[in-house]
Order: structure tokens, then C-alpha cells, then sequence
């Protein structure tokens, strides 16, 4: 795989690892509030628990990539951007925050046009 190519899908799992520290640890702080603009502090307590189980998905997604990084396996990294690019789609849809969008399904979908045009 190409050194770009490399570098945007350690780019995408280092973002979900952020994602998984922000969601699983930060939630409750003024950090996590504030980037999930969340309510309160109250609303942020309530959800910590539903938080970190999205944080563990997105830990997931991140040791995917880098596994199938390590093994130098394009099918599986194609997998996971995939995923990302879905979970990003239905997670602006859903939050009805477009930015989600950008900030997660945008760098795989280029990650993953990348790969796709140094493979065919």
C-alpha cells in the first residue's frame, strides 16, 4: 500500500481512538460536553453509559484498521472504512449534525478512494 494511503488510515483509527477516549473517559467533563454539545451535565451523566459503549465500537473500528494495517490485509481495511463511512452517514442523519459527516465519514471515504485507485 502506498505511504498516503498508509498515512490516512492511521489518520482515520488515531481519530477513532480520540472518539473512543472522548466518549469512554471525557464524556462527563466540560471536554466531552461541549463537543457533543451536549445539555447538561445531568443529560451527560444519564447517557455515560450508552457514551461508552459508542466508545468501545468506535475502539473497535480503530484496532480493525490497524490490524488489517499490520497485516497488510487491504480487504479488511476496506472493510473498516467502509463501516466508518457508514456509522458516519447514519450518525449525521440521526443527530441531525451534518458535521458528524465531515468529521468521520470524509477522511474514510478518501482513505478508501485512495486505496481503491493504487489497487486497480
Amino acid at each position: 500500500m502506498k505511504t498516503v494511503a498508509t498515512i490516512l488510515v492511521i489518520f482515520v483509527a488515531l481519530e477513532h481512538i480520540y472518539f473512543l477516549v472522548l466518549e469512554m473517559f471525557l464524556w462527563t467533563m466540560p471536554k466531552g460536553i461541549k463537543t457533543f454539545g451536549l445539555k447538561s451535565k445531568e443529560f451527560a451523566e444519564e447517557t455515560k453509559v450508552l457514551a461508552a459503549n459508542q466508545g468501545l465500537y468506535n475502539g473497535f473500528l480503530a484496532s480493525g484498521l490497524l490490524f488489517s494495517l499490520w497485516k497488510e490485509n487491504i480487504s479488511f481495511i476496506l472493510f473498516f472504512l467502509g463501516c466508518i463511512v457508514i456509522a458516519g452517514i447514519y450518525g449525521a442523519y440521526s443527530t441531525k449534525k451534518v458535521r458528524l459527516f465531515y468529521v468521520q465519514s470524509i477522511p474514510a471515504i478518501i482513505a478508501f478512494t485512495i486505496i481503491m485507485l493504487n489497487n486497480h
